[in-house]
Parts: structure tokens; C-alpha cells; sequence
């Protein structure tokens, strides 16, 4: 298959106006997606590779592949002969590959609705010292041979009730138009769908696992607009819409009305009318100040750039992201909320797991240490790693609010363990193993929050080394989790932290330690992170805020360890405030026991251990009413006390 279109897509390459040297292939869609939906996976189309991050380059005799550390293993596995994989961090950056390895004055081509403006800006940096060009390609190679491309997704529009969403949109454009006005901007382009679906409090199903609906945002002093195909918009959600004084338009029309904003003829048919929300009356930026439209460099793409007059772009990030990132009172009673009853469906998933092991594979469970006496399932009653994840997400189904899976479950044995981001498939997947560990990442959609959660096991007996293993990512878990820092802090900073444990022994993990956390959003949600990456110096953590704790160790070949809870970021009481700063701690919101038995129990503190009691007794409480009495008997044996041995 790779051939064949790899052959196809060189062909319009050279019958290209002008002959392309080189086609850049991104993951993103037109928002500049993490996950897309099916008809914009081209770089997944024309490589193989499944990933959810990654770039694909196609010269006229080579076909690499640039992936992050998560994904390593998984595209030596997918990807076929023709395909070179480069490793992000190790081998040079695609615009230096290509500015070094491609030839003077050649055409790189690109479809410039799926390159931000960050990333087309870097490239033309960096194809100058040879004169390179990047080049809007007229339509989308890869669109013309993919035979097979899914339709577009025609889900409706749904309104999310202030009950869940906490804030009105009214609210929501007002404080936005005081930023505007704040940074002297007259509009501002919005292009993420999570921001889109936030401000004007709507959701949708158009992507996978993200309750998000493909539409763009035009807001400007005075009025407001939604991109988006109105076949999805039913009389309701007009009539929402019309009484927030939003105008509704196709969704294809957002590049002419760029250019109409960018000359300042882009008028809005509730302009002169009372639908438009009063506070957006005496917002009018006075005539001497600068015609200036914001845009974020990091989401919106360089098509609709192209469409603005570069001198009058305020390029930066977009206000939506930090505002969406301090969740109101009402979102963070609601993903608590959330929380709870996702980790009484994880709790029930392991009891049952438990009882399976033992029964099908004769593991001696998650509570005692001994081999497995080889007992073999028939092969209608074997588990695999699909079939399991799907009674966990038929547990979590059964949950009030539930709406879908967060991402797609990450249920790994042994060696696919150590594969970061693996992900299952029913005809190729690993059957369970009862002497090898098992990974479990997994999260749901639920009307009231977003969650994700990461558990570790194994039912039968443990290696010395994971057990060693376990402990260290643990102790970087609780390490992150107990922090204590003064506002102002960065997750960069704090990064160390949860690997510290790790790099005592000379290992590590090659992803980030912490992202945030949608509100019935998507489950990557920036604009803070914890993470050795430069990036996560830009913003620093701030109280109200959602952001994971997921520190891991991966041995190629062998296993895989990751422990992970959602933590929110609170105020701290502490006896003295040096330099009049404020304290900020975190408080767990995940609620499913660690298994004790891969603990070294004498390599924890006296700190450590109170504090695993301590988790392992409110575990306890919280989830009782959800447990039956074979359930809470297994949760009360998972969450008894431990003592440090002597």
C-alpha cells in the first residue's frame, strides 16, 4: 500500500505547478489537532504510522519519518522498508534535514491549512541560507490519492448546559473583549476547536475522543462568529446562538471573512441590532490605537494567515488557553466528581481482572506472589489485551454522565508496556500473561469532567528489578504530588521531581511528567505542562488548574511502568510566605489503590508511607458507595496500612 501511494504522490509531486522537491506530510488537521478525526489522518495514510504525533517527508527518493519518544517503538513496528524513522531529540529537526540534505532553490510543498504559523515561520528561517521555498500546494496531494478517505463527520452541535460548563458565554466574551482591548487588538482569530467548543459553551463528536466540533471562532470589539457546517446546527442551537448575538456561518467561509477582517470590512448582521451583549457597547478601541488583530502562532494555520497583513498580527497566545486552563468552582466540583466514579469503575475492572487471572491462568492474583501454575484458557474464553480494556470501558459506560472514552486505552502486556503510546488492536494484540506486567492508561468523557488515569500490575510474581523499578517511579509520583513551590513556579522547574528516583539508579523516561486536563474537553490541555521541554518554562502553574502526575520507566523489549493521577493546583498554608509570594500545592483527584506487592516497602520513607496509607484510606471511603461487598472486600485488602520495615 505505502508504495503504491508513495509512487502516486511523487507523480503529482513533479506534475505539481511548480514541480515539488519535497512534500511535507503534518498530523494536523486544520485547527492544529493533537487527535483528528479520520478523514484528516493523511500522515497516518501515506506512512503507515498510527501515532497521534508525528511528520511525514516525501522527497523524490526517500520517505522519512519524524516521531517523539513515545512513539519510537510503535513506528519501527508499523512502518514498512521504504520509511526511515527519525527520532525527535536525537536526529536533526525536519527543517534542518531538509535544509541541509535538499538541494539549492527547491520546492517544499505543503498544505498550508495543516502547518501552524510557528512552524511554516521556522521553515522559511531555516530554507533561506539556501533559498528553499516553501509551497502552497494548490489542493492536497495526499486528499487526491487517497481512494478511500472517510466523509466528513455530520454530528450535531450540542449546547453545554451552564450546569456543566459553569460560566455563561456572555461572561465568558466580555472578560475576552477586555483583553482585546488590554493588548490594543480589534479581533482576534480563534482556531483551536477545544477553545471554540469552550467560549461558546457547545460540544460535538466530529473527533474521536475529544467532544469537540470542527468550526473556527471570529471575535471582534463588537461581534461575533462561528465557522461551521450548518447542517450540523439545528433550530435549537440557532436559536442558542441568535440570542448570544453569535452569527452562524459556513464553515468554509472563515478564509474570505479572515480577509474582510483583516480590512476591517467584516460585519456582523447583529452588529446594529439589541441581540449584541451590552458590554460589548463601550468596548470600541479608540481610533489612534493600532489596527491590530491577534492570532496564535501555535494554532491557527498559515493559510488563514497568509490572509492578514503581517505588520498588523499580534502573534501570540491565544487568551482562551489560560482562561480555559483555571477551571470555575462548577468544573472542578464536576471533574471531581468525575473522578470518583472513574476510579470505582477502574477498582471494579481490577477486582474482576483479579478474579479472571486466577481463574483462567491460574496467577496467584494481585495480592500474593507466587508463579502461575500454567493453567491455559480454551481460545474462546482467553483474554486478550482488547477484550479486557473493553469490559473496562463497558464499567465505565455504566457510570452516570458517561459519554465515551478520553483516548483510546492504553491495556498492555510485558513488552508492549515499554511501547509509550501503545495501542491495542484486536487482530494483533498480546494475550494476558499472568507473570508479566500489565500497563493500564486509560480515561473517560463524562458530561461533568475529563479524566485519566494510569495503574501498574501484576497477578503473578515480580522480578526484584520492577519491583525495584516500580518503587523508584512511585517514589517520583508521590515526590511531584506532594510538592509544595511559590506561585510564579513553572512545571519545568518541577519536573525533576518525579524523575530524581529514577535517575538515582540511571534511569529514566523519554515523555513529559505532567499535561493538563479539559472539563468534558480534550484530555491534552495546555498551555502549562511539567516537562523537561523548554516549553514548559512558558507558563507557570496556577491555582485552579488541572495537570497530571505520571512519571514511568520503559525497558525495551521486556516492560513498562507508569503511575498516574490527575492533581489540581491549590492555594498552600504555609508557616511563613518568603517574599510575599503565596504557596501552591497540589490535592489528588484520582482515587484507585497502588498494588503493594510491587513495592519495596523498606525503600519508602516514613514521609512516603503516611502518605500511601493516608491516600489508600480516603481511596477507601470515597469509592465504598460504589463497591458491592465482593468489590469492598477487595478494596478494603488493596488499601490496608503498610508499615516501613525496620
Amino acid at each position: 500500500m505505502s508504495a503504491e501511494t508513495l509512487s502516486s504522490l511523487r507523480s503529482l509531486m513533479a506534475s505539481h505547478s511548480p514541480p515539488l522537491d519535497a512534500l511535507v506530510v503534518p498530523s494536523e488537521d486544520y485547527h492544529q489537532s493533537e487527535y483528528v478525526s479520520a478523514r484528516d489522518k493523511r500522515r497516518e495514510f501515506v506512512s503507515g504510522f498510527s501515532g497521534s504525533a508525528g511528520l511525514a517527508l516525501i522527497t523524490k527518493n526517500e520517505a522519512r519519518l519524524w516521531t517523539d519518544g513515545r512513539y519510537f517503538l510503535q513506528a519501527l513496528q508499523q512502518l514498512s522498508d521504504e520509511w526511515t524513522l527519525m527520532r525527535m531529540g536525537e536526529d536533526p529537526l525536519v527543517e534542518v534535514w531538509m535544509s541541509d540534505n535538499l538541494p539549492e532553490e527547491a520546492n517544499i510543498g505543503v498544505d498550508s491549512w495543516c502547518v501552524s504559523i510557528d512552524t511554516a515561520n521556522r521553515w522559511w528561517k531555516s530554507f533561506a541560507k539556501k533559498n528553499q521555498k516553501l509551497v502552497t500546494t494548490t489542493t492536497d496531494l495526499v486528499d487526491e490519492v487517497w481512494k478511500t478517505r472517510p466523509p466528513s463527520e455530520m454530528s450535531p452541535v450540542v449546547v453545554h448546559p451552564l450546569e456543566f460548563a459553569g460560566r455563561s458565554v456572555s461572561d465568558k466574551l466580555e472578560d475576552l473583549r477586555a483583553k482585546l482591548k488590554q493588548e490594543r487588538a480589534r479581533g482576534l482569530v480563534i482556531a483551536a476547536l477545544d477553545e471554540v467548543a469552550w467560549l461558546y459553551n457547545i460540544r460535538g463528536t466530529d473527533v474521536a475522543y475529544c467532544p469537540v466540533v470542527h468550526a473556527f471562532a471570529i471575535l471582534t470589539t463588537n461581534s461575533a462568529f462561528l465557522y461551521v457546517d450548518k447542517k450540523k446546527v439545528s433550530d435549537e442551537a440557532n436559536a442558542y446562538f441568535k440570542g448570544l448575538g453569535i452569527e452562524v456561518r459556513e464553515y468554509t467561509d472563515v478564509i474570505s471573512d479572515v480577509s474582510l477582517l483583516a480590512s476591517d470590512r467584516l460585519v456582523s448582521s447583529f452588529a446594529s441590532k439589541n441581540g449584541q451583549p451590552e458590554a460589548t457597547k463601550d468596548m470600541e478601541i479608540d481610533s489612534d490605537q493600532p489596527d491590530r488583530l491577534w492570532v496564535d502562532p501555535a494554532s491557527c494555520c498559515y493559510a488563514l494567515y497568509s490572509k492578514l497583513d503581517a505588520d498588523k498580527v499580534l502573534l501570540q497566545p491565544s487568551p482562551i488557553s489560560l482562561s480555559k486552563a483555571l477551571k470555575n468552582p462548577v468544573e472542578l466540583e464536576g471533574i471531581k466528581k468525575a473522578h470518583v466514579r472513574d476510579g470505582a469503575a477502574v477498582v471494579q475492572y481490577l477486582v474482576w481482572l483479579d478474579k479472571q487471572m486466577q481463574e483462567l491462568y491460574g496467577a496467584s492474583g494481585y495480592f500474593l506472589e507466587a508463579e502461575a501454575n500454567k493453567t491455559k484458557p480454551s481460545e474462546s474464553s482467553k483474554l486478550t489485551e482488547v477484550t479486557v480494556s473493553d469490559k473496562l470501558e463497558s464499567l465505565r459506560a455504566a457510570k452516570e454522565h458517561f459519554r465515551g472514552l478520553s483516548f483510546p486505552t492504553i491495556s498492555s502486556v510485558g513488552s508492549n508496556a515499554a511501547i509509550i503510546h501503545y495501542s491495542p488492536e484486536p487482530e494483533a494484540c498480546a494475550e494476558m500473561d499472568p507473570n508479566k506486567i500489565y500497563l493500564c492508561d486509560s480515561g473517560a468523557q463524562y458530561l461533568d469532567g475529563t479524566t485519566d488515569i494510569t495503574r501498574t500490575v501484576h497477578f503473578g510474581k515480580p522480578s526484584a528489578h520492577e519491583k525495584e523499578c516500580y518503587t523508584a517511579v512511585l517514589k517520583g509520583h508521590v515526590a511531584l504530588g506532594n510538592a509544595r513551590f511559590p506561585k510564579g513556579t513553572n512545571g519545568y522547574t518541577l519536573d525533576i521531581l518525579a524523575r530524581a528516583p529514577l535517575w538515582k539508579y540511571g534511569l529514566d523516561y523519554r515523555h513529559g511528567t505532567g499535561h493538563g486536563v479539559g472539563s468534558y474537553l480534550c484530555v491534552h490541555e495546555g498551555p502549562h505542562q511539567v516537562s523537561f521541554r523548554p516549553s514548559a518554562r512558558n507558563v507557570p502553574l496556577q491555582a485552579t488548574m488541572t495537570v497530571t502526575d505520571e512519571p514511568g520507566y520503559y525497558e525495551d523489549g521486556n516492560f513498562g511502568i507508569r503511575l498516574e493521577n490527575v492533581l489540581v493546583v491549590n492555594d498552600a498554608e504555609t508557616e511563613f510566605n518568603f517574599g510575599d509570594k503565596g504557596y501552591l500545592q497540589f490535592e489528588h483527584i484520582t482515587w484507585a489503590p497502588y498494588q503493594v506487592k510491587l513495592i519495596n516497602l523498606d525503600q519508602l520513607t516514613r514521609e512516603e508511607t503516611d502518605w500511601l496509607n493516608t491516600y489508600h484510606s480516603n481511596c477507601k471511603d470515597i469509592l465504598a458507595p460504589f463497591m458491592n461487598q465482593t468489590e469492598m472486600e477487595w478494596l478494603k485488602k488493596a488499601t490496608e496500612p503498610v508499615s516501613v520495615s525496620a
